[in-house]
């Protein structure tokens, strides 16, 4: 149970920072960003994701744009607003630090099994 939590809240961090780095391509479609995460392993539902998307753009960080189908109605576009890009700048050097304290982490406890 306490693994459980842990590992929820690990991916909810983990998912918001993939989705910004997603947008930050360009304009993309949220079934899009859907595959996108699938083909990295993260699996995501619409129920996931588009409570995400719109506490995202409710904190300003993303805006949308009403593209044209020719298969259907209107889509929906996701772009990063200035706000988002320097949110995920941030996000970014945080990720690094995070990926050096645990690469360290698991060093030093290899280190320690050898020894």
């Amino acid at each position: 149970m306490i693994a459980e939590n842990t590992q929820t809240q690990m991916r909810k961090g983990i998912i918001e920072y993939c989705v910004l780095l997603i947008i930050s391509r360009g304009e993309i479609y949220a079934s899009d960003i859907i595959a996108e995460l699938k083909q990295a392993k993260l699996l995501v539902v619409e129920g996931t994701l588009y409570p995400l998307l719109t506490r995202l753009k409710n904190n300003g960080l993303l805006g949308y744009n009403w593209v044209e189908s020719t298969s259907g109605p209107p889509r929906k576009y996701y772009v990063l607003t200035e706000d988002g890009r320097q949110i995920l700048k941030q996000l970014d050097s945080t990720w690094h630090e995070l990926a050096y304290a645990v690469t360290t982490s698991q060093s030093g406890a290899a280190q320690k099994t050898q020894n």
